[in-house]
């Protein structure tokens, strides 16, 4: 990571690359582009894998159950009010959410410098490791 690194935060909000901040970082709606197109960081090869989606389950399914059961007790509507008003807001919630989660560990996985199977601070190994 070079010194002038965007804000990890700030490139997650805004879907830049976190190297130069000028970039696109997503090619589709949840997908990454290849490369930045600005500084030419290779996107591909970070491996943010399914922590964001296990995270944003759990996190919208407290909201939204919360939020459904508030509903339900305080103003008993009928059940196809239920049905208009949930799914949209889980999949706008749904969207944003994976984008965001996953824009953030991929610059976090940058300023980092993390590798799949590395660790810059590991030694030796202690008793019992291998």
């Amino acid at each position: 990571m070079g010194p002038d690194a965007v804000d990890p935060v700030r490139a997650a909000l805004v879907g830049r690359c976190p190297r130069c901040g000028r970039g696109r970082l997503f090619a589709g709606p949840t997908d990454f582009a290849t490369a930045c197109e600005a500084c030419g960081l290779e996107i591909a090869a970070f491996n943010v894998g399914d922590g964001p989606a296990a995270f944003l389950i759990l996190i919208l399914g407290f909201i939204v159950v919360g939020l459904a059961m508030a509903f339900e007790f305080g103003v008993h509507p009928p059940w196809w009010a239920h049905a208009i008003l949930w799914p949209p807001l889980v999949i706008v919630l749904t969207l944003v959410g994976l984008r965001t989660g996953k824009a953030l560990l991929l610059a976090l996985e940058y300023r980092h410098d993390a590798v799949e199977g590395r660790r810059s601070d590991a030694g030796p190994p202690g008793p019992g490791q291998v």
